[in-house]
C-alpha cells in the first residue's frame, strides 16, 4: 500500500532531524533536507562525514537514532528496504558472480513478482502464471539492457565484464524496478579516469530520460559539480551548505566549503582591515569597501582564476617570488611565495604566458577584487552587512 502511494505522488524525499551514532561516536547530527521530485542531488564531503550512512538510512539499510524519512510524503521509517520504492547502486556493484547479467538484472523483479514456490527450479515453472510472469520479466530486462547498451552481454557473467560494463549492469538492475528514487553510493570510484568521465555523462543522461529523483554520494567534487542540480555539502555529520553548483563555488557559506570546492583549491591569506576601507594583505593594499572595524582580522579568499599578471606593484596587486609553474593542458598554474603566507599562492593563467615566467623571478598579480571572498575569524563568510562587496554575485545568479 505504501509503495503504491509513493508511485501515485511526487517522489521527493524529506529528511527531518536525522541523527545516528555508532558506539557512542556521533556520525550524523540532526540532518534535515528536502529533496525535490525529479532532482539530482549530490551529498558531497570527505570520507567519514556521514554521507554514505545517510544514504543507507534513506534506503532502510541502517536505522537512525532519531528523526524521520519521508518518500513522496509517506513516512518510511518502519518500512523494510524493499517497501520504500527506492533502488540503490553500490560502490562495489554487488553483483552475484555465479549469475549471468540477465539473471542479475531480473533478480529484483523475480523476488517481487514471483512467490517462493514459483522461484523453485523445475517445480516453479510448472505452477500457474509462472511462465507468463517470467516472460514479462525477461522482456523488461531486455528492454532495459538495450537502453543501457548492454543487451549483447546478457549471457555473460560479471567476471567477464569490464568495470564500466559491471557499473551499467548495477544501474540496470536498479532501473528494472522503476523505483521512485535512485540512491547511488560512489558508483564511479572503482573506474579509471577516462571511464569516469564517460559514465558521468551517461548517468546524467539517464537522469534526464527517467525524470526521477537521484540522490548521489561522492567525495569527488568534479562529479558533484558536473552532474548535480543541487549539492549538499556534508562536514562532520552536518550540512554545511545546500545550493546549486554555481552558488556553492561562488558563494560558499564558510571557509570549509570554500576549501572543499575548487581545483586548484582557493588561496587563503590573512588580512587586516584599515579605517580607510582598505585591507592589508601580504604586504599590499586591497580596496574592498567594508564595514569592518579598523584593525580587525579577516581571511581573504582568492580563487586561482581571480589573479592575473600585472606589470608593476600597486593597489589590489600582490607581489611575490615565483617558486615554480605547472603546465596543465590549456592552463598554467603559477605558484608564488608571498609575504606572510606559509603556502604559495596559486594563479591559474593562460598557457600562452609560459614564456613570461621563470623560477625565482619577482612577479606581480592583479586581484579581481569583485571576486574576492572574506571570512571572519570563526570561518563564516563575511555577509553584505559586514562588507558591502558581495563576492562573485554575477556567477551566483
Amino acid at each position: 500500500m505504501a509503495t503504491q502511494m509513493m508511485r501515485n505522488a511526487l517522489a521527493g524525499v524529506s529528511i527531518h532531524g536525522i541523527s545516528k551514532s555508532f558506539d557512542s561516536a556521533p556520525i550524523l547530527n540532526g540532518i534535515s533536507l528536502d529533496i525535490r521530485d525529479g532532482e539530482f542531488l549530490t551529498l558531497l564531503g570527505p570520507s567519514g562525514c556521514g554521507k554514505s550512512t545517510l544514504l543507507r538510512i534513506i534506503a532502510g539499510l541502517e536505522q537512525q537514532d532519531c528523526g524521520t524519512i519521508e518518500v513522496a510524503g509517506v513516512k518510511v521509517d518502519r518500512l523494510r528496504p524493499k517497501q520504500r520504492d527506492v533502488a540503490m547502486v553500490f560502490q562495489s556493484y554487488a553483483l552475484y558472480p555465479h549469475m549471468t547479467v540477465s539473471e542479475n538484472m531480473a533478480l529484483p523483479l523475480k523476488m517481487r513478482r514471483l512467490s517462493a514456490w514459483q522461484r523453485l527450479p523445475v517445480i516453479g515453472a510448472l505452477l500457474p502464471k509462472t511462465c507468463a510472469v517470467s516472460a514479462e520479466i525477461k522482456t523488461e530486462v531486455v528492454r532495459t539492457a538495450k537502453a543501457l547498451g548492454i543487451d549483447h552481454l546478457l549471457a555473460h557473467k560479471p567476471g567477464q565484464l569490464s568495470g564500466g560494463q559491471r557499473q551499467r549492469v548495477a544501474v540496470g538492475r536498479a532501473m528494472v524496478r522503476h523505483p521512485a528514487v535512485f540512491l547511488m553510493d560512489e558508483p564511479l570510484s572503482n573506474l579509471d579516469a577516462k571511464l569516469r568521465v564517460q559514465m558521468r555523462g551517461e548517468i546524467k543522461e539517464l537522469h534526464r530520460r527517467l525524470g526521477v529523483t537521484f540522490i548521489y554520494v561522492t567525495h569527488d567534487q568534479t562529479e558533484a559539480m558536473t552532474m548535480s542540480d543541487r549539492i549538499a555539502v556534508m562536514l562532520n555529520g552536518q550540512l554545511a551548505q545546500v545550493a546549486s553548483p554555481r552558488q556553492i563555488y561562488a558563494c560558499p557559506a564558510d571557509r570549509r566549503v570554500a576549501e572543499l570546492i575548487g581545483s586548484p583549491k582557493i588561496n587563503l591569506l590573512e588580512a587586516t582591515a584599515r579605517s580607510e576601507g582598505l585591507l592589508t594583505v601580504a604586504g599590499s593594499a586591497l580596496a574592498v569597501d567594508n564595514k569592518l572595524d579598523s584593525g580587525s582580522s579577516v581571511t581573504l579568499g582568492i580563487r586561482p582564476e581571480s589573479l592575473q599578471p600585472a606589470e608593476w606593484a600597486g593597489l589590489n596587486t600582490l607581489t611575490g617570488r615565483l617558486r615554480y609553474v605547472e603546465h596543465v593542458g590549456a592552463d598554467l598554474f603559477a605558484h608564488v611565495d608571498v609575504p606572510g603566507s606559509s603556502e604559495p599562492l596559486v594563479a591559474r593563467l593562460p598557457v600562452e604566458l609560459a614564456s613570461n615566467f621563470q623560477s625565482d623571478q619577482i612577479v606581480h598579480l592583479q586581484i579581481r577584487r569583485e571576486q574576492v571572498l572574506l571570512f571572519s575569524a570563526d570561518g563564516r563568510r563575511v555577509s553584505e552587512g559586514d562588507a558591502r562587496v558581495t563576492p562573485l554575485r554575477s556567477y551566483a545568479q
